[in-house]
């Protein structure tokens, strides 16, 4: 019976998020509540909901204040030179602009936010393909290719795993540093290669590069910048991040401090500093309630016994043989899944259940979690139409969506298996 409740609560979440009619957050919150009271197990919800909260507010926590972190650090203009330096160097050689508009999305997406990548990614580069009337389909697929494989520990899909199943964020993307690496190399040579396809098609000439004009400044950004404090800025960026990938300090103490040092040396006046949580605070607490909510759900669900019954239920349809290797076929099918679930659908609805039927055949929920950063919600978040970012670049190239879909789909779903190969070469994943 309890297995049949928790089914129900996940389809109903599922049908309610996919529908639009009701908030991820509000669903998260309202769904299980339903389920536990359809159990009996009204009177023990407090507690659960309790329970999961504190699990996932250090999660939580850390993506509020990387968030504002990376905020201040491109408000004061750290990336401003290197996007103005990249569009100089790109001249106008096909395969050099595919290149350069792939490091340039690598570098906007390093704040998590794939809407910010491809607004200040797209615009940018834009003028030059059409100049050389080359395929605007290569600009969205080399974008969106640049920021699907960069699965960092403060990004959605990685913060929602990590809330899912209750594990550290450190545990899950440590690991994969080696595999994202890869991806990164195949988007990399897959930016190459269509811009070499783009200069065989125009018949262009392989010498030298002409200099691309500056793109003129965004006046109120530009009063914000720090130009005499670049160097201090790398820095703690550099600090920070190398601080948390060694796991020296839990990553929300480092995002803190970090955010309040750059807050205090790069805008040192109280009222600047207000305007500039204010300017991402919005953005910040979207996110941190929905993991908030992520972590009633997961506590409700698990504490229910809900999920334990569900995996009971679920192994006995899973072949022996196929257990162990479900990991490895979650990653190859990650990025198509982007097409049927949104983010918090799957990583809140569906993966805990996979987790744990993975967990009855011995493999480590970890490896579950790592495997869908493979795909869902990463190299598949561009070309699903669940995410606002694939109407964004297909809107912002100037192409139908569908163009951009079958076009750009061959390339990420080969980037997500790339990396799945190298995981299980890595010894992430085992078969």
């Amino acid at each position: 019976m309890l297995a049949i409740i928790g089914m129900i609560t996940i389809v109903a979440l599922l049908a309610l998020i996919l529908s639009n009619r009701v908030s991820p957050m509000a669903a998260l919150i309202l769904v299980p509540l339903a389920g536990a009271i359809l159990a009996g197990q009204s009177g023990q919800v407090p507690a659960y909901v309790l329970s999961g909260i504190g699990k996932i507010a250090p999660v939580a926590g850390m993506f509020v204040f990387a968030i504002l972190f990376f905020g201040v650090m491109t408000d004061a203009g750290l990336l401003a030179p290197i996007v103005a330096r990249v569009l100089r160097i790109v001249g106008e050689r096909p395969t050099r602009i595919t290149i350069g508009t792939a490091l340039l999305a690598l570098l906007i997406h390093l704040d998590g936010s794939g809407a910010v990548c491809f607004l200040v990614t797209i615009p940018a580069l834009r003028p030059l393909y059409d100049r050389l009337g080359m395929d605007r389909r290569v600009l969205a697929c080399t974008a969106s290719l640049a920021a699907g494989v960069n699965f960092l520990p403060w990004t959605g899909p990685t913060l929602r795993a990590s809330a899912a199943l209750h594990i550290p964020v450190m545990t899950i993307f440590r690991p994969m540093i080696g595999v994202q690496i890869v991806g990164l190399a195949f988007a990399f040579g897959a930016a190459w290669w269509l811009g070499h396809r783009e200069e065989r098609r125009l018949g262009l000439a392989s010498s030298g590069a002409v200099a691309v004009p500056a793109v003129a400044p965004d006046a109120p950004r530009d009063a914000l910048h720090r130009p005499n404090l670049y160097w201090f800025n790398l820095l703690l960026t550099l600090l920070v991040l190398g601080t948390m990938i060694s796991g020296l300090v839990e990553p929300v103490v480092v995002f803190m401090v970090g955010t309040a040092m750059a807050l205090i040396v790069n805008y040192p006046n109280a009222e600047q500093q207000r305007a500039r949580i204010d300017a991402h605070a919005r953005a910040a607490l979207l996110m941190a309630g929905i993991l908030f909510a992520a972590g009633a759900f997961t506590g409700i669900m698990s504490g229910s016994g809900m999920i334990a019954a569900l995996a009971n239920a679920a192994v006995g349809a899973v072949p022996p043989a196929l257990g162990p290797r479900i990991p490895v076929l979650l990653g190859l099918t990650s990025m198509p899944l982007s097409l049927m679930f949104d983010p918090d659908s799957f990583y809140f609805g569906v993966l805990p259940v996979i987790a744990d039927v993975s967990a009855r055949f011995g493999v480590p929920q970890v490896q579950v979690a790592q495997a869908a950063l493979l795909g869902q919600m990463t190299t598949g978040f561009p070309v699903s139409p669940l995410t606002p970012a694939t109407f964004l670049v297909a809107g912002l190239s100037g192409i139908d969506l569908g163009n951009h879909q079958r076009f750009s789909i061959p390339w990420l779903l080969g980037a997500s298996i790339v990396m799945t190969i190298a995981a299980l070469c890595f010894g992430v994943l085992r078969i």
